[in-house]
Formats: C-alpha cells, structure tokens, sequence
C-alpha cells in the first residue's frame, strides 16, 4: 500500500532554515508529480510547492517563493522542502501528497514551528 513517510520537522527560531523529508513506499516514485503542503491551526490546508515527476519543473505558493525549494531524489524515493529565512507565519503542520490515479495520498505529518 501506499506509505507517505514526513520527517525534519521541529522548532526553530526566525530566520533559520529546516529541511522536511518524504519517503514515499507502495507506488513507481518516478512516475508521479509529488507535493508539500501544510496546515496551521485554524486554517484550511494549503499547497506548498509541487515537483514534476522527474524533478524538472516545480512550483511554489506565493508565500513562500523565494524561500522554500522542493526537491527528488528517485532513486532514494524521497521528496525534499528545503525552507530557508523562517518566518511565523510558516508554523504549520506538513503534509506529503501525491495523487495516484483517481486516489489522493497523504503522510501523518511533521510540525514545523517558528518561534523565538
């Protein structure tokens, strides 16, 4: 079955980086589109950045462009999220997400909080 593995998540002051981890199971990794999002509390999830199956093309929400880059690594089947200049506001749970067919997939999560 699918599995959907977060890890890297913590507490971090402003202004500092983190790397999150997905190790993903159960699926061909290489064939399909994976993404990131996240979810604060008291808001509705939202999509974080996205990467193309063969790690070519990404894309990213307009609050954290600039800061956050996503990245594969296939052959270890893993999705990577790079978060660099940490703000507050980015304090939320993250969510790994692929859609499979007509099925969507999701992780258990890894909080990341920014505070000092």
């Amino acid at each position: 079955q699918v599995q959907l593995v977060e890890s890297g998540g913590g507490l971090v002051q402003p202004g500092r980086s983190l790397r999150l981890s997905c190790l993903a199971s159960g699926f061909t990794f290489e064939y399909y589109d994976m993404n990131w999002y996240r979810q604060a509390p008291g808001r509705e999830r939202e999509l974080v950045a996205e990467i193309s199956h063969d790690g070519k093309s990404a894309k990213y929400g307009d609050s954290v462009k600039g800061r956050f880059t996503i990245s594969r690594d296939n052959a270890k089947r893993t999705v990577y999220l790079q978060m660099n200049d940490l703000k507050p506001e980015d304090t939320a749970v993250y969510y790994c997400n692929v859609v499979r067919h007509i099925a969507e997939y999701w992780g258990q999560g890894t909080q990341v909080t920014v505070s000092s």
